[in-house]
């Protein structure tokens, strides 16, 4: 028995198959799915990184962390201030100083401004400061006598009084408070701008002085506006709404310059300067920043004063995110300096050496070091340094670092035990991996000429000089890109004359940039600007060095520090070296594959020439490599390595060797063998998942895949193989294009796959209109617009005519019209039009240079052929195909293009109906190729080759072997022969792509088994649409096929709406032998004998009759057609296999977990490490979402009875009313509902001419919950009366949403806010009023609940965040009927804490718990009389029909349970084929999902074990 285990491997899928190839027959198959949202597959798959729920939760945890820190700062600073007596008594009472140490008594809230008063309201304590400023600002006469400010305002007036005159102590503790709560943002090295020394960014405030609208609307109703500024600038932007109001108006720029390289302003063609202009938003953060900064700098006051002045001049405007933005620490630390100087004057106690002492002690009372250090200093020291402004060192993120696989070290772990692990690789930017890394560049680049794709390498790089001079070239730069390294070569070899650069490539992305020694290009380029700087200073000691403190010092201030340590050590001009060092950008996080170690011992050894020395390499190599030359027995210096080392006989030799050689050299081996092994049992495979270390590949989704994968081989193994030993032969693997490719390639295939669709899409689309002939212009025989053949046929048809040389402009503005609409997935008939007749007249055959006519493209008079047969070489790509005459398709049979043209140059074909063409002469073809195909160098390259270059089929049997840096060699484990396979992979693990199984499930007839497996949805679709457009009539197979409709093809794709596909592909590889890759990979392209002699093995041929062009006489030969099968019934066993898969989903609910957490304390007078006490939980999903609502009442009014209202008089609206009720009451001397009822029944309820026997009243709506939102578009006048809480905002909003006609997009807009705010006194009744940007809007509470139930936590409510229901109930009464409910996250996680089941055991009514379901969990839907006995249901023994009434549970809310059928991946048409919802309540036949299903046990490999029975 041969067992061979075939796994399709994708971002959220594993397909598996284990068939036995000797006995022919497939032993089980199913597909693996790890739901994932849509949306983190849509950014891996486009190269984005993923934010994997473990980065969220640590996002989270950092913001509550920052706020635990301010707390605990200010824990800090209150016990410090009550130790000086600084804080008013009614906030003193309301802390504990005794146990939680300066931290708020439970429940309370207090503000050191505002005392309560027994009445409940509160009072500003520091009114004589309130006053005086308020006389400041009646003084300015910047507001009049009834107009009012806030009283928080006092704070910024304190803090410029601080800096001249006496304050009281609690105003110096509301400061310092202050100062706690906003300290500035402290900035690390590089989080500044960028520098760009040819862009100058600048922000502007600048008064417009004309609008003129330049252009009438466009399409998209956009207006383009020259706004003409004050200084003379032009800014030009399009606006949907006019902007002629702007005029006169001053406006925030953030201005662009383009500058030259001696810094002066770069001019276009016109001579006009070069400036972008963009107005600044929320994301500008740091140009505003140093807006700010500059504006505070420039004004010489601190922040508090720049603040207060601002506001004296401008009382109208808003403060936060205007006045103060997020600033540099070191402004708020100077101000806070200055006010503690100045306070020491007036406040003795700053001054009292006791009283610090005592502070301090309070503090620390155990650590003695630190009390010792602090003693020397004073108040000002510890306000500043030790409490406020402490910033804790960042942790060391050396963890995440990657492993070297060559170097490791021994340590003791915190048990003591030895262990032995990896050193970590070198940062990218250290200059030894910079060299080291270049060597390894030079010794792999080769070059090629274009013309023939011949390599040249040894006509350029012929010796040592040769390579010492490149190595100097590339060393002196900070990277290289195609065209200069040639052009070097050209000019170092002397034939600048003779050759061009453009003649020429290399081996490497032409089109890419590679590093080279980037980080002494940075050095040097600021060291020549150094005065004084000795010409020989740069040596590989001082760049190690100087690299060493700019990748190491990340402070600021530390950096600049040690700076001037390096220059003073150096003898250097301090103050110049400084400046031009201390903006030197930080190095990227980015680390190479070996650590500094490892390079140490490699890079000797890979030098050459001048730089390499026999004294560089160590002692223990120098050694081995004696050894190795004299023979000398050593049991490390394994026969592989002196194999590898034959040639290298005396120590000069051991110079210029490549990587891998050098690796076996020093170490003996390569740099993974190591990891290279053998799992015997299923025991060894769960140790290594169990011992597996989360987040190790820094990837979550290929480590989920990777995990998953081996857990799943693992049931396999146990399931299939009983866990015995050697179990699998063989391990077939494809993966799919998003594991194997890095970001950048993903984003870039993402990206092609657009313009691909658009392209696929317009093709149909012209192909239609060919076919319908709607403007009656062109006849185009025999067009099917869905044949994927003649959809290829068009491709390459406009391919050359867009890709062709023009004679003239004319042509070109034609052809640049034309890429326009190539562009367009749907373009206009008429532009169709256009395009297919331009088209027409320029396609010509490449082997004869005639035009084939556009009415004949279709027909079989033309052939789309193979530049390079796929007989010899298997290239299905775009760039392998022309379109040619059939007779000469036929003529050229296996030859290659230019071959084919040796061969029958000036040979005339006959082509049908009289018609003859001539082959082209070899000068013609060749000509006609280099013009017409100038645009596509890899077609021009096929149809100019003679033989098929060696180099292509190493390319294309390489590609496989970059699918997986971690799959394979884990995979190998499994499989790994005894002997002659110690590779990292193993011989017995295949790798397969795409192309194969492509090829293969076409010939294996596994197409057309999907198609029959996926019809019904299609015919269902019929039925949904009432139309036939779903499916299409084939008549070559006399059946039903399915179809989409062309407006709904984009990005459709027919194996992608269902999850067996995977398995499918899976039992494709798993039958796919070696043969079968090494041929369609073209192994053996260029030789002939042994690829026929496998197209013989694994093909069908057919005898084929035709007539010779050449010879003109019958001739009869086989050809190769369609891949045998794996065997007989092997489609039929497919089907059958493909029928019965359940697909299985992984869960994923953990939800809460216990957490150990440790923390650090002084214990007499060591530092050690505690465990925290009590439950920790750690919650392991996102609990609610971000926004928090604020329980509010709100004053409504509702009409009651008179009798009712009178229960509370004073609530009802009427004021005569109620100053009747008054009145009445004085007069009857007391209160008297019923007598004041009947007086106004008396009077038939008249009062004042209207009827009171109802009446308005007001009340409070106590169920609502509000949230601050910026004022947008969204506020129309509906929202506005019904959401916004303030009533004089309400009317503010309502009034000026008025006097711009209703329209919220004009009023709302950002232009419409300022117009608001300017005018707001008129919209507010000629009363004073705020600016508005954002108002509080309220909802109901709803499903919505509390954060906590202590303070005002109680008061705050939250939403549950999307997909956080997870558990649905179900539960019956005592006569079998359901009931059922959503539990909540919140109530889960509360259970889970206590150690409950995550679901209730009864309900409110009692009802018992059935079972509950979670997403992804299987259902059985039992058919009518299965329900009346579901004992007699054989759960383990589905039939394929039972198994097509199996749904996943999707999704549930309140009593509402959703489902898909298990298998459904995507719908056919979205929010059409399963409700709007893309998810159904109801099974496919009729049944109530909930109402009747079974919750099934269903393991990883998809096989039923049984149903989830009652509790």
């Amino acid at each position: 028995m041969k067992r061979i285990l075939g796994l399709d491997l994708g971002t959220n899928s594993i397909g598996w198959a284990l068939v036995d190839s000797e006995e022919r027959k497939t032993l089980g198959m199913g597909s693996r799915i790890i739901p994932m949202d849509q949306g983190v597959l849509d950014t891996f798959s486009g190269g984005n990184p993923i934010e994997t729920q473990t980065a969220a939760r640590t996002a989270y945890r950092s913001t509550r962390r920052l706020r635990e820190r301010v707390l605990l700062r200010r824990a800090r600073l209150l016990r410090v201030l009550n130790v000086m007596n600084f804080l008013p008594e009614h906030y003193v009472s309301q802390i504990d100083f005794e146990k939680r140490l300066g931290q708020f008594l439970d429940g309370t809230e207090p503000k050191l401004a505002w005392r309560q008063k027994d009445e409940g309201k509160s009072e500003f304590i520091f009114q004589q400061s309130f006053n005086e400023m308020i006389e400041e600002f009646k003084n300015n006469g910047t507001i009049g006598e009834n107009q009012k400010i806030p009283y928080d305002w006092t704070i910024y007036y304190l803090r410029k009084k601080a800096l001249s005159r006496k304050i009281d102590k609690e105003e110096l503790a509301w400061i310092l408070l202050n100062f706690n709560q906003k300290r500035g943002y402290y900035q690390l090295r590089g989080e500044e701008e960028e520098e760009n020394s040819n862009k100058l960014v600048e922000y502007y405030s600048l008064k417009i002085v004309d609008v003129i609208a330049d252009e009438k609307p466009n399409g998209k109703g956009d207006t383009w506006y020259s706004l003409h500024l004050e200084n003379g600038w032009v800014y030009r932007r399009p606006s949907k709404i006019p902007l002629l109001g702007w005029k006169g108006k001053i406006r925030d720029f953030i201005v662009t310059t383009d500058l030259n390289d001696d810094g002066t302003v770069k001019k276009d063609k016109e001579g006009i300067e070069k400036r972008s202009f963009r107005a600044p938003s929320e994301n500008d953060w740091t140009l505003l920043k140093k807006k700010t900064e500059n504006d505070i700098e420039k004004s010489h006051k601190t922040v508090g004063t720049y603040v207060y002045e601002a506001l004296l001049q401008n009382p109208m405007q808003k403060v936060r995110g205007k006045l103060v933005r997020t600033i540099e620490r070191k402004f708020y630390k100077d101000e806070l300096k200055q006010i503690l100087e100045k306070q020491k004057e007036f406040h003795p106690e700053l001054r009292d050496e006791d009283l610090y002492n005592d502070c301090v002690r309070e503090l620390y009372c155990s650590n003695e070091t630190h009390k010792f250090i602090l003693s020397k200093r004073d108040f000002v020291h510890l306000l500043l340094d030790d409490i406020l402004f402490y910033q804790r060192p960042l942790r060391s993120q050396k963890s995440a670092i990657s492993d070297c696989t060559l170097e490791f070290q021994a340590y003791k772990d915190k048990n003591g035990n030895k262990v032995k692990g990896h050193l970590k690789a070198t940062s990218k930017s250290n200059p030894l991996y910079q060299e080291f890394r270049i060597w390894q560049w030079l010794y792999n680049l080769k070059i090629y000429r274009k013309e023939d794709d011949k390599d040249v390498t040894l006509e350029f790089i012929t010796g040592i000089e040769d390579k010492e001079l490149l190595f100097e070239f590339l060393n002196n730069r900070k990277n290289i890109e195609q065209k200069p390294l040639l052009e070097y070569l050209i000019k170092a070899k002397g034939l600048k004359k003779q050759v061009k650069a453009e003649a020429y490539r290399w081996n490497y992305v032409e089109d890419k940039t590679y590093p080279c020694s980037e980080t002494r290009t940075m050095i040097s380029t600021r060291l020549a600007k150094v005065e004084n700087l000795p010409d020989d200073f740069l040596t590989k000691e001082v760049e190690q060095r100087l690299w060493h403190i700019i990748y190491s010092v990340t402070d600021k201030n530390e950096f600049e520090k040690a700076l001037k340590t390096f220059a003073g050590k150096y003898n250097l001009d301090i103050t110049s070296f400084v400046d031009n060092f201390k903006k030197f950008p930080p190095f990227k996080n980015e680390y190479g594959s070996f650590s500094e170690k490892a390079i140490k011992k490699l890079l000797p050894l890979m030098r050459l020439g001048k730089y390499w020395k026999w004294s560089d390499i160590d002692s223990y190599t120098q050694n081995r490599i004696s050894k190795i030359i004299t023979g000398e027995y050593d049991e490390e210096i394994k026969d592989k390595v002196r194999e590898k080392a034959i040639h290298l006989t005396n120590e000069n030799d051991f110079q210029g060797l490549q990587l891998w050689l050098a690796q076996y050299i020093v170490y003996g081996r390569h740099s993974e063998a190591d990891i290279a092994g053998k799992w015997h049992s299923i025991a060894d495979l769960e140790k290594y998942l169990n011992e597996f270390k989360q987040h190790s590949l820094r990837n979550p989704i290929v480590e989920q895949i990777v995990t998953e994968t081996l857990r799943v081989v693992k049931d396999i193994w146990q399931e299939y193989g009983q866990g015995v030993e050697n179990f699998f032969n063989e391990i077939h693997i494809e993966l799919g294009r998003d594991m194997k490719n890095t970001a950048e390639e993903r984003k870039r295939l993402a990206n092609t796959i657009t313009e691909n669709e658009n392209t696929n899409l317009r093709i149909k689309a012209l192909l239609m209109e060919l076919k319908n002939n709607s403007d009656g212009k062109l006849e185009v025989e025999n067009v099917r617009p869905y044949s994927p053949m003649q959809q290829d046929i068009l491709k390459i048809y406009e391919e050359y005519a867009i890709g062709a040389e023009l004679d003239n402009e004319r042509d070109e503005k034609v052809k640049e019209d034309i890429k326009k609409i190539s562009k367009a997935a749907q373009p206009t008939t008429v532009e169709l039009q256009r395009y297919k007749l331009w088209l027409e007249q320029k396609y010509c055959s490449p082997y004869t240079g005639k035009v084939i006519p556009l009415s004949k493209l279709f027909t079989e008079e033309y052939q789309i052929e193979h530049i390079i047969p796929k007989s010899r070489y298997y290239d299905d790509s775009f760039s392998n195909k022309v379109i040619c005459e059939a007779a000469v398709n036929k003529l050229k049979d296996k030859y290659l293009g230019f071959e084919f043209i040796k061969n029958y140059h000036g040979q005339i074909v006959e082509t049908g109906f009289g018609q003859k063409v001539t082959v082209f002469d070899e000068e013609s073809y060749q000509n006609f190729v280099k013009q017409h195909y100038v645009h596509s160098r890899s077609k021009r390259m096929k149809l100019l080759l003679e033989e098929i270059p060696e180099k292509m089929i190493e390319r294309q049997m390489n590609d496989t072997r970059y699918i997986s840096k971690f799959v394979f060699p884990l995979l190998s484990n499994l499989v790994r022969a005894e002997k002659d396979d110690d590779g990292i992979n193993s011989k017995n693990v295949l790798p397969g792509n795409g192309k194969i199984t492509t090829i293969l499930k076409q010939d294996w007839g596994l197409n057309d088994v999907w198609n029959d497996l996926i019809l019904p949805r299609f015919v269902r679709m019929n039925e949904l649409k009432k139309t036939t457009a779903f499916t299409s009539w084939n008549g070559q197979y006399q059946k039903y096929l399915p179809a989409v409709p062309l407006e709904l093809s984009k990005g459709f794709q027919k194996k992608r709406i269902d999850h067996r596909h995977h398995a499918m592909d899976a039992l494709v590889i798993a039958c796919a032998t070696r043969d079968h890759i090494n041929l369609l990979n073209n192994k053996y392209a260029n030789t002939d004998k042994v690829r026929y002699d496998l197209q013989r093995k694994l093909r069908l041929f057919e005898q084929v009759t035709y007539i010779d062009p050449e010879t003109k006489k019958e001739v009869t030969k086989n050809v190769p057609k369609e891949f045998k099968k794996p065997w007989d019934n092997f489609t039929i066993d497919a089907r059958n296999e493909l029928e019965s898969i359940i697909v299985s989903f992984k869960q994923n609910l953990r939800i809460i977990n216990k957490a150990t957490n440790v923390y650090t304390k002084y214990e007499n007078g060591k530092k050690i490490k505690v465990n925290q006490k009590g439950s920790n939980w750690a919650i392991r999903k996102p609990l609610h979402k971000e926004t928090v609502f604020a329980k509010v009442s709100l004053r409504k009014r509702k009409t009651v009875r008179l009798s009712e209202a009178l229960k509370d008089s004073e609530k009802i609206v009427d004021k005569g009313l109620k100053q009747e009720i008054r009145r009445l009451t004085c007069q009857y001397g007391k209160f008297d509902a019923g007598t004041i009822l009947r007086y106004f029944k008396d009077r038939k309820y008249e009062f004042e001419g209207a009827d009171v026997s109802k009446v308005e009243v007001y009340y409070f709506d106590e169920e609502n919950a509000a949230v601050r939102k910026n004022v947008d578009t969204s506020f129309t006048k509906k929202i506005i009366q019904e959401s916004v809480t303030d009533t004089g905002i309400q009317k503010i909003l309502i009034n000026h949403l008025a006097a711009k006609g209703d329209k919220a997009e004009m009023a709302f807009s950002p232009e419409g806010i300022e117009e608001m705010n300017k005018n707001i006194v008129q919209l507010n009744g000629g009363k004073c009023h705020l600016p508005i940007f954002k108002v509080r809007v309220y909802e109901t509470i709803g499903n919505k609940f509390p954060v906590g139930v202590k303070g005002n936590k109680k008061d705050k409510y939250v939403e549950a965040a999307k997909g956080t229901n997870l558990f649905f109930a179900i539960y019956v009464d005592e006569n079998g009927v359901r009931s059922y409910e959503t539990i909540p996250l919140n109530i889960v996680i509360e259970r889970l804490k206590q150690g409950l089941n995550a679901v209730p055991e009864r309900d409110k009514k009692e009802h018992n718990l059935l079972f509950y379901l979670s997403p992804n969990d299987l259902v059985y839907v039992p058919t009518d009389d299965e329900r009346e006995n579901v004992c007699a249901i054989n759960f383990g023994q589905f039939s394929n029909e039972q198994k097509k009434r199996v749904y996943k549970m999707v999704s549930c809310t309140g009593s509402e349970c959703h489902f898909l059928p298990h298998y459904v991946a995507n719908s056919i048409v979205n929010k059409v084929e399963y409700s709007p919802l893309n998810k159904i309540g109801r099974s496919l036949t009729g049944e109530m999902i909930k109402n009747v299903c079974i919750k099934l046990k269903v393991d990883r490999l998809g096989n039923i074990k049984g149903r989830t029975y009652e509790r």
